[in-house]
């Protein structure tokens, strides 16, 4: 099969119904096209799950009943269609032709009809649909009734600023290995490839391009002189402030940026543990490129006592599961994938982790909590609670409005990803 739009429909139908994650589907209907199809693919499948309420409310109003069942797929195919005509600049026709023809893909020839006219209908009534999708406010603002209700509640001030910042293309940056050059070294050596990139005196490794490249265009990338991490993950190892010879834990270490960022700037012995294992390869992976060594181990941050050795550590990167709200312009299934449900059961893991991690640390060390999320129930309230019930726990502030009552530093998404730290000392 190589048609783009019933691979996006086949794509989405496995996210969206069936909670597969886009980051694993993605790349299985991306082998399956010329090179040159795949960047359309992902800017579709992308696209439909940015949009995904406000396009379902258009073919509720142009479909007498849904499709399902077997036909379910369509259901999905009208999505791309429309998708197409109101947000891509293919042209309104070939869009129309395309995604009809994909039902022959499909093996439905007999639908073809009712692709089309749906597809035309709603070019003829596009201005009134868009209107009545705007007083919808979950069609509106394109994501989840749950997720808007906590984001006023938490953000009131600036919550339709989030919820615009997560429908944007997320920016790619860089972190430079400096093992390898110092950043402003490798600045010039992207100038020289003619890679437009901006740097911002807050990110001392990072470099923001100033549109995305293939990584194979980076100078020495497979050697290892740079990796792609945003400029908020990259703070996670400037904030533990890695030393040489320290025995250091990164919990939850998959895919290992932070991992092989803590090896850029010390001799540490780091041991990076993760209950996956097949994403506990995509450290070894990294450390490989970046020439580095760690520890990789495939073990429960929650349960030490089936692989602590006994030995504490100096510092603790513990970037805890999280509901990863901080990064929906990177991974927009979040917003299907995710239940409100979730965020008390992943508070109340992020809670055990936290304590089961804590006996770890040697007096004196330093813990670095950190999410992806913007939710305060896992960042600032996890904290609270944290420190209220641990004796010997002391925060070390990270900016002049950091303290006990309300902990750590929240990122929210824009310039950078959504992410939340807390730095905490063992007393």
């Amino acid at each position: 099969m190589t048609n783009v739009r019933a691979l996006a429909a086949q794509t989405l139908f496995q996210v969206v119904d069936k909670g597969q994650s886009l980051t694993t589907q993605l790349p299985y209907a991306s082998r399956q096209l010329p090179v040159k199809d795949r960047a359309l693919l992902q800017q579709i499948c992308y696209g439909v799950l940015r949009y995904l309420p406000s396009l379902e409310h258009y073919c509720q109003q142009l479909l007498e009943q849904p499709l399902k069942g077997k036909n379910r797929v369509f259901q999905f195919l009208l999505y791309v269609g429309i998708y197409q005509l109101q947000h891509m600049r293919v042209p309104a026709h070939a869009a129309v032709a395309e995604t009809v023809n994909a039902a022959n893909k499909l093996q439905a020839p007999g639908l073809k009809g009712l692709i089309n006219a749906v597809l035309r209908n709603f070019q003829r009534a596009q201005d009134t649909l868009e209107a009545s999708a705007d007083a919808i406010p979950v069609c509106k603002y394109n994501h989840p009734g749950w997720f808007i209700k906590k984001l006023q509640a938490a953000y009131p001030q600036q919550w339709q600023d989030i919820l615009h910042d997560n429908q944007q293309q997320a920016p790619m940056w860089l972190r430079v290995n400096q093992r390898q050059s110092s950043t402003a070294d490798y600045a010039a050596r992207l100038d020289g490839e003619g890679i437009a990139h901006t740097l911002d005196p807050d990110f001392v490794d990072g470099i923001l391009l100033t549109k995305p490249v293939d990584v194979q265009q980076l100078p020495d990338f497979a050697q290892g002189a740079s990796s792609v991490q945003d400029a908020a993950a990259q703070m996670a190892a400037r904030l533990l402030d890695p030393q040489d010879s320290e025995h250091i834990l990164d919990a939850c270490a998959a895919p290992g940026g932070k991992t092989c960022h803590i090896l850029e700037l010390a001799d540490a012995n780091v041991i990076a543990l993760d209950a996956d294992g097949e994403r506990l390869k995509r450290v070894d992976e990294n450390l490989k490129r970046l020439h580095l060594s760690a520890q990789c181990l495939e073990a429960n941050a929650a349960t030490p006592d089936t692989w602590w050795q006994g030995e504490q550590f100096d510092r603790i990167l513990l970037d805890v599961p999280c509901s990863a709200t901080g990064v929906i312009r990177r991974h927009p299934d979040i917003k299907w994938l995710r239940r409100a449900t979730d965020i008390d059961e992943l508070a109340a893991l992020q809670a055990s982790i936290l304590d089961a991690i804590w006996p770890l640390l040697k007096p004196g060390g330093t813990l670095v909590y950190a999410t992806c999320s913007v939710l305060p129930q896992e960042n600032t309230e996890q904290v609270t609670a944290f420190l209220a019930r641990t004796a010997d726990a002391q925060l070390t502030p990270l900016h002049a409005q950091d303290t006990p009552d309300k902990p750590g530093l929240q990122l929210l998404p824009g310039h950078t990803d959504g992410f939340y730290y807390a730095r905490l000392k063992k007393q």
